[in-house]
């Protein structure tokens, strides 16, 4: 009777570490519209980005401070991660910042390119290691085999369906993918938009 209902435990464990994954990831995909935004209107949504940023930043000051922030303050309270409980939740911060930076610093081809390997590359790989990933790469910080496999296949996709060329997106997709395997946590949402962005302009 204790062995199934600890089973039931770890499953249901599972089951809502999966939820807030998924969750998480979906934001990160999202985070591919911006390009097209950016290419209507550039300078509202670079401000609209920013002044969520600075919304963000206040909501969890609050949420901190045990004080409840509408819509953000629960969006966070769903999507945090068990090792971000009690903690300032970083990773929105970063993938906003990698989006701006890349919008900002870099051509406009460029900078979707690296925004598309943020939001398919990166917010694939991470689901995809968590659901089937099986072997884990060593000194990578938990990452795996099959979700780093996921991030080559989906920025190669995302790079050819803006370059057209598939030498450039095998490029890309390899840069990509090393950059993902890094123990980087957090800030890999700002290193990938940035470095691939970077990459993608001089080749």
């Amino acid at each position: 009777m204790s062995d199934s209902v600890n089973i039931g435990i770890i499953l249901k464990q599972k089951a809502k570490s999966l939820y807030k994954e998924i969750f998480r990831k979906l934001i990160h995909l999202c985070s591919a519209f911006v390009p097209f935004f950016l290419s209507l209107y550039y300078w509202p949504v670079i401000f609209l980005l920013c002044f969520v940023l600075i919304l963000y930043c206040i909501s969890e000051s609050f949420r901190l401070k045990g004080k409840s922030f509408p819509i953000i303050g629960k969006i966070t309270e769903i999507a945090a991660r068990k090792r971000d409980e009690n903690k300032f939740v970083l990773g929105p911060v970063t993938l906003v910042i990698g989006i701006i930076c890349a919008a900002l610093f870099l051509p406009a081809e460029a900078a979707k390119v690296g925004i598309f390997a943020l939001s398919f590359g990166d917010g694939t790989a991470s689901l995809v290691g968590k659901v089937i990933g099986r072997i884990v790469i060593p000194f990578s910080g938990g990452k795996t085999v099959a979700g780093s496999l996921t991030c080559f296949i989906a920025v190669y996709i995302s790079c050819f369906c803006v370059c057209q060329n598939a030498f450039t997106s095998l490029i890309i997709a390899l840069f990509a993918m090393l950059i993902e395997v890094l123990p980087l946590k957090d800030f890999d949402n700002i290193v990938i938009p940035i470095f691939v962005g970077f990459l993608f302009a001089i080749i």
